[in-house]
């Protein structure tokens, strides 16, 4: 506790088992990329981790006041730009680096720092703490490209459009309805990443390399200043388990998969096919060969990229599989290298995603004119003749058929009602009509929106009370998002006013 003249670092051997530093190629193709990597991204919550478990020494009388005052000033300066991966000094591994890093500064060092303690635990917090700060960014985006979403369906939920099943246009939609589908699916997603939030929030802090720890730490204490719920209950489980990692990524492949589908559809009716949505020039490109073309590569990328959330989390999976349950570096570093490649595919896929729904341009015109001719009443004017001319269902689905099949041989347009065809048809199946021109009629585009009545419909006053809800469901989904990011940002502050030292990372967590 009153410390001990320092050894020079470079000249304090970190093992006494091996003789050798780690080889050229081990560095330069495993130990110098990870080091790098967790420089990058990981150092700040490795920083965090230092400062709780140096609270947690000094609570344990293990260290002084003063002496946790020093090494907590010394953490603050190990930046990503003055830790280096050098297989000669630390092994080429961060907590070796930082651990060197604190001692190169300290006049005196408290013999019992590093007591007791493993970087297994180490390791696995500030990877989950890092992943838990990507969960709550990518949910955050996630919010906003709901609404979104729901402001630019609230917008059209009149206009009518074919909607397809089968890839043929089958009944009226709306662009609103087929937004607000987009809204369910991001609300889902919203749910589902709260409650993996809620799930992974736990510490692996204080788990030691497998079976504990030797002195009285409070992993309560620890898991409270790293902002989590509480700590693992479970040694093994909090060293060895990355089931975090893939609970994330499935949610975001499962994301990335309805997704898709829903840029598919936009793919297809942006197209000179259809004609029903364009996109301004900024998002748009050329054909080198045909100067004619407008082009939606944006779109493209968009589902390109959610093929990666899908297959990133087959990579975790697959890292993990067929694995000891232990700490084990093939789970723990190669199981996670891909990791932030997720999260910055999902960020790109809803940073794209935001922007082209903020862009789109329906068109009216050509939608209405789609329904058009297609006759897409056929269905209500089935459901007419059975309950207003008691025609039995099949056999009215008949007569409509043979309707629409007689209007196409004679090149006469489907939207041009014709009472004394559908009467000679109806007859002819044994069925006399009281009024068939008052069946064909109110079939227009228009009308099939107003007779829809069932809950969740695409009739417009439908859609907007529907969206309306979605807005109440967004707004609790976005409170709860910040009362989670306010308490990892309220532990953070307290982490980081220990000691009197330092000043808070900042309202994001540690860079």
């Amino acid at each position: 506790m009153n410390g001990q003249p320092v050894v020079e670092p470079t000249a304090m051997p970190l093992t006494g088992r091996l003789g050798r530093a780690p080889s050229a190629v081990l560095h330069e193709h495993v130990l110098a990329p990870q080091f790098q990597f967790e420089a990058d991204h990981l150092l700040g919550w490795y920083r965090v981790v230092e400062r709780v478990l140096l609270a947690e020494y000094a609570r344990m009388g293990l260290v002084t006041e003063p002496e946790a005052a020093a090494i907590a000033a010394l953490l603050d300066t190990a930046t990503a730009d003055r830790i280096t991966a050098d297989p000669a000094a630390n092994l080429s591994d961060i907590c070796l680096a930082l651990e060197r890093h604190v001692l190169a500064g300290l006049a005196t060092v408290p013999s019992a720092w590093h007591v007791d303690r493993s970087r297994n635990d180490i390791q696995a917090t500030a990877q989950l703490l890092y992943a838990r700060s990507e969960l709550l960014d990518i949910a955050e985006a996630l919010v906003e490209v709901t609404r979104v979403a729901r402001r630019r369906a609230a917008a059209v939920t009149h206009l009518p459009m074919p909607g397809y099943t089968h890839l043929q246009a089958a009944q009226v939609s709306t662009p609103g309805f087929f937004l607000s589908a987009l809204v369910e699916h991001c609300l889902r997603t919203l749910r589902r990443l709260l409650a993996t939030y809620d799930e992974i929030n736990l510490s692996p802090l204080g788990a030691g390399a497998l079976t504990g720890q030797e002195l009285p730490w409070d992993r309560d204490r620890m898991a409270l200043l790293l902002g989590c719920a509480g700590p693992y209950p479970h040694a093994l489980t909090a060293v060895a388990s990355r089931a975090w990692a893939l609970e994330i990524a499935g949610e975001l492949s499962h994301f990335g998969v309805g997704t898709s589908r829903f840029v598919t559809d936009l793919m297809a009716w942006a197209s000179s096919a259809y004609g029903f949505v364009e996109l301004p020039d900024e998002l748009a490109g050329i054909s080198a060969a045909m100067p004619q073309k407008k082009n939606y590569p944006v779109l493209e990328r968009i589902r390109g990229r959610t093929a990666h959330l899908t297959s990133l989390a087959l990579d975790l999976a697959t890292a993990q599989r067929a694995t000891p349950y232990s700490n084990m570096v093939e789970v723990s570093k190669e199981g996670g290298a891909h990791l932030h490649d997720l999260f910055r595919s999902a960020r790109g896929v809803l940073a794209l995603l935001r922007t082209v729904l903020e862009n789109l341009d329906w068109r009216p015109e050509a939608m209405r004119a789609a329904c058009d001719r297609e006759f897409l009443g056929g269905f209500t004017l089935a459901n007419r003749l059975t309950l207003d001319e008691k025609v039995p269902w099949r056999t009215a689905q008949v007569i409509v058929g043979r309707y629409v099949r007689a209007k196409l041989a004679a090149g006469d347009p489907l939207d041009r009602p014709d009472a004394s065809l559908l009467a000679g048809l109806a007859e002819a199946a044994g069925y006399r009509l009281t009024d068939p021109a008052a069946r064909l009629r109110g079939l227009d585009s228009g009308g099939q929106l107003a007779v829809k009545c069932s809950a969740g419909s695409a009739r417009p006053d439908h859609v907007r009370d529907l969206l309306d809800r979605q807005g109440v469901a967004l707004d609790a989904l976005a409170g709860q998002l910040g009362r989670r990011r306010a308490t990892v940002e309220a532990a953070l502050r307290e982490v980081h006013g220990l000691f009197a030292v330092g000043s808070p990372t900042g309202a994001r967590g540690p860079a």
